[in-house]
């Protein structure tokens, strides 16, 4: 145990750094903790990811954040999956969305009774039977209804966006309320004689900010839980190859789709993310298959639209350290950890992160059996987030570069080959209780990927051949249908955007 804890420094700014202050500051700052962040305006962000899951409603949410003036100030758009395109092999595409597909029959998961399906001939697309793909293929967009018997109940959505208007429109939230936003660079971290806990941080001006419990969001250079606290990283590239990131941002291209798109390609993958004001591209790569300027000529020669700006270039390892929590210092964002950009994981770690600190504040003194727990929590999460990126590279036929024969013959995770093994049997999954991803989205990787399941549970043999078929085209005739009345995703934004504006006009007033 440590005494009293009233004063928490966060190193660092960033997406990590105001997620955390915006968090601590809606719930901890009104019982007395105060809360100071200190980053300098020399060291610049990391800046790759602009795209989430939806778990960052929750989180906007939770700091009582207005949507329609979130989506405003941070360019943002709406995202209701990942498009992949030539992952299981050259021309293949398919949507991982974020809604559920179909609606479940006697208890059963409903792609049991679309298997049953094509088992006996049947050629139609999972995708047939989603809301969310429905919607994005036609480039329509809705918020979600509370009837549940509507298919637009079925609607989840995420956004994309700038992230560095996001952690601007957070420092905003928190600075409001009472968090302290010190400039400077961090020279030294000064730790006790006594037990190695952390105390200060000395800034390059002499200055030192005092703190009883510290989060570290100094990103990969992780100076305070591992330069100073040394603890360890597992290193993942032997599962997760890609090791490299180059990002560029383009002029937006017509309507903002509303989803992601991976495309893959050589050594690695490129994303797509439309914005209200541009579109962000980037190819996450292995330097082991690829080089740099190799890389960025690909990256290049692969864009929809002019470039607005110069090339961002980022090497990181995948992996995670083997605790986030160490003495009196938590890990938050890149500093604890960092998979890759695919499946748009990092922020929703963070947010992880943050919301499990809440959970198991030490306000009365440090628990050791309360930061076990933490490390176990945010540890699982990246472990199963880890498993999930894996699948999508392994299950793969593609062969036609040294990089795609590597990942597809790679050894992976007992814990991954188990699951595949049981879906590929009947098509069973059951999360794990950490498992960030749905039944859905592992259905929607597996089976878009060439995963097909021998068989399907018996439980779907239960209803007539004839029932079958009336309800699989109802389904899809309500869907298509639903789709098409909802408006184009473009103005949905538009309106929202609008609406933010005439509200902060007569707000001024």
């Amino acid at each position: 145990m440590t005494g009293t804890i009233s004063r928490v420094v966060i190193a660092g700014g960033g997406t990590a750094g105001w997620m955390t202050a915006a968090a601590l500051s809606r719930f901890l700052v009104p019982t007395g903790v105060t809360v100071e962040l200190v980053e300098s305006e020399q060291i610049g962000t990391v800046g790759v990811g602009e795209a989430t899951i939806p778990g960052i409603i929750d989180f906007n949410r939770m700091l009582g954040i207005d949507e329609a003036d979130f989506i405003a100030a941070t360019k943002g758009t709406f995202k209701l999956g990942i498009e992949f395109v030539d992952w299981d092999r050259i021309g293949s595409r398919y949507l991982h969305p974020f809604g559920d597909y179909g609606f479940d029959l006697e208890g059963v998961p409903f792609h049991h009774y679309w298997l049953r399906d094509r088992f006996r001939g049947s050629d139609q697309p999972l995708a047939a039977y989603s809301m969310c793909c429905q919607a994005a293929k036609a480039g329509k967009f809705m918020r979600p209804v509370s009837d549940p018997q509507s298919p637009v109940s079925q609607m989840r959505h995420a956004y994309h966006f700038d992230a560095g208007l996001y952690a601007r429109y957070l420092r905003d939230y928190a600075e409001k309320r009472g968090v302290t936003r010190v400039e400077g660079r961090i020279k030294t971290v000064e730790q006790s004689a006594r037990n190695g806990t952390l105390t200060a941080l000395e800034l390059d001006d002499g200055r030192r900010i005092k703190g009883d419990l510290f989060v570290d969001c100094t990103g990969f250079r992780a100076l305070l839980i591992g330069e100073t606290l040394g603890v360890d990283y597992d290193d993942w590239r032997a599962y997760l190859p890609c090791d490299r990131a180059i990002a560029v941002p383009c002029e937006k291209i017509d309507a903002a789709a509303p989803y992601t798109r991976a495309t893959a390609r050589g050594a690695g993958w490129q994303w797509r993310i439309p914005l209200q004001h541009r579109t962000g591209n980037g190819y996450v790569y292995s330097s082991a298959f690829m080089g740099d300027d190799e890389a960025e000529a690909a990256l290049l020669a692969n864009l929809d639209a002019a470039t607005l700006g110069p090339t961002n270039k980022l090497r990181f390892t995948p992996g995670r350290r083997r605790s986030v929590w160490e003495k009196n210092c938590v890990a938050i964002g890149l500093s604890a950890g960092f998979l890759e950009p695919l499946e748009s994981t990092s922020i929703h770690l963070i947010q992880e992160g943050v919301s499990k600190l809440l959970a198991l504040f030490p306000r009365d003194g440090i628990s050791q059996r309360e930061v076990a727990r933490y490390n176990s929590i945010i540890g699982n999460a990246y472990d199963y987030v880890r498993d999930f990126l894996i699948l999508h590279y392994n299950a793969t036929a593609r062969d036609d570069k040294p990089f795609w024969d590597y990942v597809r013959t790679m050894d992976v995770p007992d814990s991954l080959t188990e699951t595949v093994e049981l879906f590929a049997e009947n098509g069973r999954f059951f999360a794990h209780k950490s498992d960030l991803f749905s039944i859905t989205s592992w259905v929607a990787v597996m089976v878009g990927q060439g995963i097909l399941p021998r068989g399907y549970d018996v439980v779907a043999d239960s209803i007539t051949e004839q029932d079958l078929t009336a309800t699989l085209a109802s389904m899809r005739q309500t869907y298509a249908q639903a789709a098409s009345k909802m408006p184009p995703h473009q103005a949905f934004v538009d309106h929202l955007v609008k609406t933010a504006s005439q509200k902060s006009q007569a707000h001024a007033r």
